[in-house]
């Protein structure tokens, strides 16, 4: 029985690696007369190949400050998103450690 990490996905895209991680989609919406959400369900299932898997892939909507979304995606997805029309950009999140400085005054 094949391994279930080896499996392609079903749009045919080849991934890099079968890792994923959350990666933020900038669209261009402005002119859409379409619900935010159902653009980016729509977007990302023509890359994974089903609405069933944009749901699950979709972390959050940004409809107020940027039009986009995060979504859970491979390498290779996250450079296929980036094609489809209306994706500005495409960037891996990365969590970042402040770190504080204290000056101490005498």
């Amino acid at each position: 029985m094949a391994d279930s990490s080896e499996s392609t996905p079903s749009s045919g895209v080849t991934p890099a690696s079968s890792e994923t991680a959350v990666y933020i989609v900038h669209t261009d919406q402005d002119n859409s007369n379409e619900d935010p959400e159902a653009y980016h369900v729509r977007t990302l299932a023509s890359v994974l190949g089903s609405e069933e898997a944009a749901k699950g892939a979709l972390i959050y909507s940004y409809k107020t400050a940027m039009h986009g979304f995060s979504a859970k995606l491979t390498p290779g997805q996250g450079a296929e998103i980036s094609k489809q029309p209306g994706v500005l950009q495409v960037v891996k999140s990365q969590t970042v450690q402040l770190h504080s400085a204290t000056a101490s005054f005498g």
